[in-house]
C-alpha cells in the first residue's frame, strides 16, 4: 500500500517515468530472449509497440501510450532516458509535476497519432515523441513575455540548433520516426506558447486534475495491453 501511495503522490515524476521505461526494457530482455527481443516484432507488439494495423483493425488505441515506454535496443533507450532525465528534471522543476506529466503524455500521444495518420501501417516504439514535446515546450516558452528571465537561455531560439540538428538526423537516418518527433514537438510548442510557468489557484487545480487523468490513462493503457495479450495467448 505504501508503494501505491508513493506512486500516486507525484514526487519525482521524471524518475518514475524513467524507472517504468527501464522496467519494461528489463522485462523484454528477460522474457523475450535477451537482446534478440528488441528486434523481434512479436515481443515488441506484446510489450506495447505501436502497430498501425492493430490500431486500425482491432482498435487497440492503448498503443498510442504504451509504445512510449517500449524501446528497440540498448542505444535507443540509453539516449532517450538520458534526454528524459535531463529535460524532464528541468521541466518538472520549472512547471511542476502535474503540467510535466500531462504535457509529456500529450506530446507522446500527439506524435503517435500523427504517425498513424501519415503512416497507417507504421511499426513504432520509443519515448522520443514525448521528449521532443519537452523540447517544444521550452522552445515555445521563450516566446512568452512572462517566462522568467533566468529561463531565457534554455528556451526559445536558443533551442533552434538542437531542434534542427535532431530533425535533420531523423530525416537522413534510417529507422527513425521523424513524424513522431514533429508531432511531439508541435504539441509541446503549443503548450509552451499558451501555458504560463506560474499558476493561479484555479489553474493549479485544473492541472492537478489533468495530471491525475494522465497517470490514470497510462495505467489503464497497460491494463488494456495486459488483457489484450492474455486474450491472444488464450485464443
Amino acid at each position: 500500500m505504501d508503494y501505491i501511495k508513493k506512486f500516486f503522490n507525484f514526487d519525482n515524476v521524471t524518475q518514475k517515468i524513467f524507472t517504468w521505461n527501464i522496467v519494461i526494457f528489463a522485462l523484454m530482455f528477460i522474457f523475450g530472449g535477451g537482446f534478440h527481443a528488441f528486434s523481434n516484432p512479436y515481443t515488441l507488439i506484446f510489450s506495447g509497440a505501436q502497430y498501425g494495423k492493430l490500431i486500425t483493425i482491432s482498435h487497440q488505441y492503448f498503443r498510442f501510450i504504451t509504445s512510449m515506454f517500449v524501446h528497440g535496443g540498448f542505444l535507443h533507450i540509453f539516449f532517450n532516458m538520458y534526454a528524459l532525465y535531463y529535460l524532464g528534471s528541468i521541466v518538472e522543476r520549472v512547471y511542476g509535476p502535474y503540467k510535466f506529466i500531462t504535457i509529456y503524455l500529450a506530446s507522446g500521444v500527439g506524435g503517435a497519432v500523427l504517425t498513424q495518420l501519415f503512416m497507417p501501417d507504421a511499426f513504432s516504439v520509443g519515448a522520443s515523441g514525448a521528449i521532443f514535446g519537452l523540447i517544444g515546450l521550452l522552445f515555445g516558452a521563450g516566446f512568452r513575455s512572462d517566462t522568467p528571465p533566468m529561463l531565457k537561455p534554455m528556451t526559445g531560439t536558443a533551442l533552434l540548433p538542437v531542434i534542427l540538428i535532431n530533425l535533420f538526423l531523423g530525416f537522413t537516418s534510417s529507422g527513425i520516426n521523424n513524424i513522431a518527433h514533429i508531432g511531439g514537438l508541435a504539441v509541446g510548442f503549443t503548450f509552451g506558447w499558451i501555458t504560463s510557468v506560474s499558476d493561479t489557484y484555479t489553474s493549479y487545480k485544473k492541472w492537478k486534475i489533468a495530471g491525475y487523468i494522465s497517470l490514470g490513462l497510462i495505467l489503464i493503457s497497460f491494463i488494456w495491453l495486459l488483457i489484450s495479450d492474455i486474450k491472444f495467448l488464450l485464443s
